[in-house]
């Protein structure tokens, strides 16, 4: 996944941190010719009544949710270079230059349409978006006003069409009876025979000023299915697909079942990082089982992060709580992943045994050239010192935003500045310097 490269603070919306529409149109006019270019309008369809019924600050935390899982979404799916720009109200464009065939993008607007319309919590409210989403694949020679008007007009039939989630720039409806079903058999299939690979982002520490001679900690362990016709596959799209048939839970636990195995092979002290889902933390026995599978692997529990989102937190959380608590007692770290994203409910710090606070990406974004996100940076560190908390700053792309983290405080990173993800022989191999 090649980062996303953001406009300047003073041009970013100030909302979501995403650059506008005129940035989407210098971005589009840069790539015009040099083909394959793929476009993805997404309108956000019940903000009206989102803040009519609790508040235009509700719908505002909303498009900010949005937002922020968007940017995840195309984290986990891009090898090549994309872009995201918020181009007004609750409409986004998410661009990508990369090979995909029309299906493999097809299957990216579902999925997307998937994560934004998982519901969403703010305080006691639950909200639910409807995503609406036009896709088209640029043609040759096609500039930036041609591709955002096929898109446009695209939107505009889409939003008379009722009952209708996703559709082509050339008309054709996206169908998600057959082609949907086939792909979601093949998943059980790839799932029977441990066909899901793994990459591992790896993590370093943050020592001295400059953040670039930290020592390798561990890697986050990232799923990848590399699908016969479609490609590559990445977390996103391929849990959305196991959500639809209710193997969630299967998915996860054989890709913890995998890094473990992979992990059991580092040199001590190297850290394991796995993500939980909320599917995980709902099953009563969920922290046995882990600790289970841990001992099985051979790893230190002492070794493994956990990694929570909020998302996997809207359930009950006095058990979640008990579940990490399990955990803890166990020697498992837990990590509180993308902090500064979504509703950011500081009710968790207090009631979660957490060790760590992982910073979204959207919270190193700015801080180089914007001084209220680098006074965000800075108390959100404070903050976590006060609660003996350590920060992991994640997304980070450039020298000047790793000098900063590294002199503010923050404990770890991962980005691209030091690391891509890679295979497990490639870890393994840089494990051993």
């Amino acid at each position: 996944m090649a980062p996303v490269h953001l406009a300047p603070a003073v041009e970013r919306d100030p909302l979501t941190g995403l650059p506008g529409l005129e940035a989407a149109r210098r971005r589009l006019d840069q790539w015009a010719g040099d083909l394959p270019v793929h476009g993805l309008l997404l309108s956000l369809s019940r903000l009206a009544t989102i803040n009519l019924a609790y508040g235009d600050s509700t719908g505002d935390a909303a498009i900010a949710e949005a937002a922020s899982r968007l940017l995840h979404f195309a984290a986990a799916e891009f090898d090549g270079p994309w872009f995201a720009a918020r181009i007004g109200g609750g409409s986004f464009l998410l661009l990508a230059r990369e090979p995909l065939s029309r299906e493999r993008w097809e299957l990216l607007g579902s999925g997307l349409a998937d994560a934004i319309a998982r519901p969403m919590t703010r305080g006691a409210t639950t909200l639910r978006l409807s995503p609406r989403i036009a896709l088209l694949r640029a043609l040759p020679g096609e500039g930036a006003e041609s591709l955002l008007d096929r898109l446009g007009q695209t939107m505009a039939t889409l939003e008379r069409r009722t009952g209708r989630r996703l559709l082509w720039a050339d008309g054709e409806v996206v169908k998600p009876g057959h082609s949907a079903a086939r792909l979601e058999a093949e998943l059980l299939k790839a799932l029977d025979r441990n066909e899901i690979d793994l990459l591992f982002q790896p993590q370093f520490a943050l020592d001295g000023p400059g953040g670039r001679d930290g020592a390798l900690t561990g890697a986050e362990a990232l799923a990848r299915w590399n699908h016969p016709k479609l490609g590559r596959i990445g977390g996103g799209a391929l849990f959305a697909i196991a959500e639809r048939i209710d193997h969630v839970v299967p998915l996860s636990q054989q890709i913890a079942r995998l890094a473990l195995a992979e992990a059991a092979r580092w040199p001590a002290p190297l850290r394991l990082s796995l993500n939980v889902t909320p599917s995980d933390l709902a099953l009563p026995h969920y922290a046995e089982s882990l600790i289970a599978a841990i001992a099985a692997s051979g790893f230190a529990a002492e070794r493994l992060t956990i990694e929570v989102t909020e998302q996997a937190l809207l359930g009950d959380i006095v058990a979640v709580a008990a579940q990490l608590g399990a955990l803890a007692r166990a020697g498992v770290r837990i990590a509180l992943d993308d902090f500064g994203a979504g509703f950011c409910n500081f009710r968790y710090l207090k009631l979660l045994p957490l060790n760590y606070l992982k910073l979204d990406r959207s919270m190193v974004d700015g801080i180089a050239s914007d001084p209220r996100d680098l006074a965000v940076l800075r108390a959100i560190v404070a903050m976590a010192r006060a609660l003996d908390l350590a920060v992991i700053a994640e997304g980070v792309e450039d020298e000047q935003q790793l000098a900063i983290v590294a002199r503010e405080g923050c404990a770890s990173v991962q980005g691209f500045i030091r690391a891509r993800p890679m295979s497990g022989a490639d870890f393994a191999a840089l494990a051993r310097g």
